[in-house]
């Protein structure tokens, strides 16, 4: 019997290229996957053009309109929980860009089931401006990691990373168009393993089927 498609809800907050990256590989077959909502906390930014040209349904709730981050957490969680409906169990929250930290109300909601894309090789370089950060620190290799999410900041169990050479006289802002290619590959890909069972997350630990978590290096 085939297995239906992974469902998944979007939070972000910019450009949505890392959405872009999930939709192209949804249209593709190379991810076996249905995005049900795209939630921003931002209106107007790019990505809910993304979604709207996907036919994806999108939702807007600003964080400033709530009383607290909790408050501003529980509707998100209502919004997600709606678009799983039935498939709550198995549903995804992805953050594409998602520049807010989650409380743990709504991580409790989806206990490992939420995921990040981060910029960076963690546990190094956590937070913003990560490849600033591997240029200050003067490192050969960084890269992007694709990660749980728990309530600290970019500190959940790492589920597969890319790495990417630093190249002599790189700036943040050629450094930052490589990583982001590679988030690209990455993201879309730990996403298919999920969605066919080759990645199962078993009380919060990965567990892995003739994939490796060590996906390599790109080409200088």
């Amino acid at each position: 019997m085939s297995r239906a498609p992974l469902p998944l809800v979007v939070f972000v907050s910019g450009s949505g290229s890392n959405l872009q990256a999930i939709l192209d590989a949804i249209a593709d077959g190379r991810l076996d996957a249905e995005v049900r909502l795209v939630v921003s906390n931002k209106p107007g930014v790019r990505a809910l053009e993304r979604a709207a040209a996907a036919g994806v349904p999108t939702r807007v709730r600003s964080h400033r309109d709530f009383p607290s981050r909790e408050a501003f957490d529980e509707e998100l969680a209502k919004l997600a929980r709606d678009a799983f409906a039935s498939d709550a169990g198995r549903g995804l929250v992805v953050l594409a860009g998602f520049m807010r930290l989650l409380t743990k109300g709504f991580l409790d909601a989806f206990p490992h089931r939420v995921v990040n894309i981060h910029p960076a090789l963690l546990p190094s370089f956590p937070g913003t401006r990560a490849q600033q950060q591997a240029l200050d620190y003067g490192v050969a290799i960084t890269g992007c990691t694709v990660h749980l999410v728990d309530a600290g900041t970019d500190t959940g169990r790492v589920l597969a990373q890319a790495a990417v050479p630093v190249l002599p006289g790189d700036t943040e802002q050629a450094l930052s168009a490589r990583v982001l290619r590679r988030e690209h590959e990455l993201l879309p890909l730990v996403l298919q393993w999920l969605a066919t069972g080759r990645l199962r997350v078993v009380q919060g630990r990965p567990l892995y089927d003739g994939v490796t978590p060590a996906v390599g290096v790109e080409p200088a």
